[in-house]
C-alpha cells in the first residue's frame, strides 16, 4: 500500500515536498516513480528512482526542477519540487514496479498511491 501527502497550493516560483510512505517489508525490491494527471488527459510520467536509489529518470518538462529520492529503511520515496510553475498542477500519484522497463510506461506499474492535489497559482 502506497500513501501520498504533501501536496497544497503554492505561487508560481515555489517549492512543495511530495512523501510517499509504502508498507511492507519489499519497498527496496521496487522501482519508484511519480506521474500526475490533469482531468480530461492521459497520466504523465514525472520522474522514476531504481531500487538502490542511485541511479533517477525525469520528463523533461521537470528536468532541473524537480528532484526523486527514497529512504530504504523509511520505505519512503520523495519528490522535491522546486520553481513549480502553473503548468504543474495536477494530481501527483506515486507508484512500484516491479519489473524494470519502460519506467515512463504508467500500464508498467504493479502498486499506485492515491493522488496528492498540488496547485500552482500565477
Amino acid at each position: 500500500q502506497l500513501q501520498a501527502s504533501g501536496g497544497g497550493l503554492v505561487q508560481a516560483g515555489g517549492s512543495l515536498r511530495l512523501s510517499c510512505a509504502a508498507s511492507g517489508r519489499t519497498f527496496s525490491s521496487f522501482l519508484m516513480g511519480w506521474f500526475r494527471q490533469i482531468p480530461g488527459k492521459e497520466r504523465e510520467f514525472v520522474a522514476a528512482i531504481n531500487r538502490s536509489g542511485g541511479n533517477t529518470l525525469y520528463a523533461d518538462s521537470v528536468k532541473g526542477r524537480f528532484t526523486i529520492s527514497r529512504d530504504n529503511a523509511k520505505n519512503t520515496v520523495y519528490l522535491q519540487m522546486n520553481s513549480l510553475k502553473p503548468e504543474d498542477t495536477a494530481v501527483y500519484s506515486c507508484a512500484a514496479q516491479s519489473g524494470g522497463s519502460r519506467y515512463y510506461d504508467y500500464t508498467k506499474y504493479n502498486y499506485w498511491g492515491q493522488g496528492t492535489q498540488v496547485t500552482v497559482s500565477s
